[in-house]
């Protein structure tokens, strides 16, 4: 990561791994149809009300900030983007999901719901156009589904020594852990990130994701003759 000289204006575009990713597929996937802005190494509380200069230097401290050059990890830009909303919106939109931490043992399965708060007047809604979530190591799931009015996507896990992000498109998501413990090594638990934003406000929740290496219990019957089945 390096800084931008802010005395001239730069456009400065790189791909994301992700980008990278559908760019080498070479199967179309790849399509640029959106953009948007942010404003993470910007510190709003440098604002000084009381320069001595005057009001007009207010913002100089802002100002003169070193920009971010654009990098390729999709996980740590854009962490605060800019959003349009109505005139007179008194508070941000929150995402917020039905779990504040994933656990999951080995082959286990879980459902995240997310919904937002302080959207078109609202306290808990589903955005229109649903919500993107992001998994940090694809490695980790044997499954991760996205449910929309459309029906369920699930991808494949890639095959990779490395962690991989996929993204999902949905109104909510579906999550199931690995069933091997080969990535584990010595570890008892491996640890991710599942990422989702709001397509229509904007915010976005970071939610913990750890899979732990406990094994399912396997469950017997034995019926009236004695035999365990």
């Amino acid at each position: 990561m390096g800084y931008l000289n802010n005395s001239t204006i730069i456009v400065d575009a790189v791909l994301t791994k992700k980008g990278r990713e559908a760019l080498a597929r070479q199967d179309g996937s790849f399509k640029i149809t959106q953009f948007a802005l942010g404003d993470d190494e910007i510190d709003y509380t440098l604002y000084n009300e009381n320069h001595s200069n005057g009001s007009a230097f207010s913002g100089e401290a802002i100002e003169n900030l070193p920009l971010l050059e654009a990098i390729p990890d999709d996980q740590a830009i854009l962490n605060s983007k800019l959003v349009t909303l109505p005139r007179g919106t008194s508070a941000m939109p929150v995402v917020t999901a039905n779990t504040a931490k994933i656990t999951l043992s080995l082959g286990s399965t879980t459902v995240v719901n997310p919904t937002t708060l302080n959207f078109s007047g609202q306290s808990n809604l589903k955005e229109p156009n649903g919500y993107i979530a992001t998994i940090a190591d694809r490695r980790l799931l044997n499954q991760f589904t996205a449910t929309s009015q459309k029906g369920a996507v699930a991808g494949s896990r890639p095959y990779s020594n490395t962690a991989i992000a996929e993204t999902a498109v949905g109104a909510s998501f579906t999550l199931t852990a690995i069933n091997s413990q080969t990535l584990f090594g010595t570890a008892t638990k491996l640890l991710t990130q599942l990422i989702i934003e709001g397509r229509d406000s904007g915010a976005r929740v970071t939610i913990p994701v750890e899979i732990s290496k406990e094994v399912l219990a396997t469950t017997t019957t034995e019926d009236v003759s004695g035999v365990v089945r």
